[in-house]
């Protein structure tokens, strides 16, 4: 199974461009090169890295270069969309993944409850249940301790491994959130 994230509207993302049409195919002429030229598609495990609004299944057809956090293909098309991928989807998503790494948070600076209250009012926006006011208070508040924890954490680097198995478990996460 191939994915394509687009802008809300079929709009290329992350550095693509032209409009995706439900069912058209589109084509690119010249050497397909990773990140220059092709037309660029997710597979399972590639599609945290590239989240947009819209999330569509796409097939390709033709000359296809297989990179590491991509697919290129010479001819694609988008096919059917992902309904399960929307905003409360996406908000919940990110909420899931900053609350997976926050002991990492309350490791560095111990009794800083403002992530874990931010945490806890997006998943309140995510299902309608928060202000504007409160939500702004809660970016706000994010905002500033992810800047006391840059500082905090500077020079704790955690390596390749441990990212290796956060992109695993965010990919496991999110596959949940699509499944329904």
């Amino acid at each position: 199974m191939l994915y394509k994230f687009t802008g809300a509207d079929g709009s290329s993302t992350n550095g693509g461009w032209g409009r995706w049409h439900l069912g058209r195919w589109r084509t690119v002429s010249g050497p397909l090169l990773p990140c220059r030229r092709g037309l660029h598609m997710c597979r399972e495990k590639d599609l945290v890295l590239w989240l947009a609004p819209a999330l569509w299944e796409a097939e390709v057809d033709g000359e296809v270069i297989e990179a590491d956090d991509k697919v290129v293909a010479r001819k694609a098309r988008i096919v059917r969309r992902v309904e399960a991928w929307d905003d409360r989807t996406a908000r919940l998503f990110a909420a899931d993944c900053a609350e997976h790494v926050l002991p990492l948070f309350e490791a560095a600076l111990p009794g800083d409850a403002r992530p874990r209250t931010a945490i806890e009012t997006a998943r309140r926006f995510a299902n309608g249940e928060v202000t504007n006011e409160e939500r702004a208070a809660a970016w706000a508040a994010a905002r500033a301790a992810a800047g006391d924890a840059a500082g905090a954490a500077a020079g704790d680097a955690a390596g390749a491994a441990a990212g290796d198995a956060e992109r695993e478990w965010q990919t496991a996460r999110l596959m949940a959130y699509l499944a329904g």
